[in-house]
């Protein structure tokens, strides 16, 4: 197994664990900053639509969201989904991004990342993130930053900032031109098969799999690199 020369990572349930989704806490305090709501919308009402329009979309069908392969950014949703309604909000719709998501999934780092990206640092292995995400890169930043405060990345690309979503090969290259490096020195790490470990192989990247902050059921692939706890992979680069 080659040293790698950088590691890059994916956001959600890599880095930071994120608890169980609840759109209508989100929707309800975003709904405190509406100067206008002409049909007196309920958060539940406002949440049951955007809950359709992701359907309708197949954004987050976890069997086929490796096929959704273009991003939709957050600011042109909610602009859709609020204005759709009668919704005109005193706040910018950037702003919306960090109210909805902190009350409707707060996050926590997961458990030895901080100690391992500081044994990478000591290692002089180069870190980056690269996350599948309709919030923009302003907010993915702040709450990493927030979040694992002692983190070193290079950079931190938002799939909403840049159109292309893993597994398209197209959001790895930028990544490795970002980086200088060819696809051979470096790694990717990724909770999501389809999205993270194919699509990472796809490009040519040596892919990981951490499966330590996965809650849902999966089923071991042999010819893939497998860890639960940062631990395990330290001990590999030692």
């Amino acid at each position: 197994m080659k040293k790698p020369k950088m590691i890059l990572f994916d956001y959600g349930q890599t880095l930071i664990n994120e608890g169980k989704f609840d759109g209508v806490k989100g929707t309800a305090e975003v709904l405190k900053y509406a100067k206008v709501n002409k049909y007196n919308r309920t958060a539940e009402q406002v949440q049951e639509v955007a809950d359709a329009i992701n359907k309708e979309l197949g954004r987050f069908d976890p069997m086929r969201r490796h096929l959704f392969q273009v991003e939709v950014p957050n600011d042109m949703f909610t602009a859709y989904l609020y204005e759709s309604q009668g919704i005109e909000l005193s706040i910018p719709y950037s702003q919306v991004d960090n109210i909805f998501w902190d009350v409707a999934s707060p996050g926590t780092a997961t458990e030895g990342i901080a100690e391992f990206l500081q044994f990478l640092k000591e290692q002089g292995i180069r870190t980056g993130v690269i996350s599948n995400i309709s919030f923009g890169g302003k907010a993915l930043t702040e709450r990493i930053n927030r979040i694992i405060p002692t983190n070193e990345f290079e950079f931190i690309i938002a799939t909403s900032e840049y159109m292309f979503r893993k597994p398209n090969h197209r959001i790895f290259d930028f990544a490795l031109e970002k980086a200088g490096l060819q696809a051979e020195d470096v790694w990717y790490i990724g909770d999501q098969y389809e999205c993270d470990i194919v699509g990472a192989k796809g490009a040519g990247l040596f892919p990981v799999w951490y499966t330590g902050a996965i809650d849902l059921p999966y089923v071991e692939k042999e010819d893939v690199f497998m860890v639960s706890k940062w631990e395990e992979l330290r001990d590999t680069l030692i």
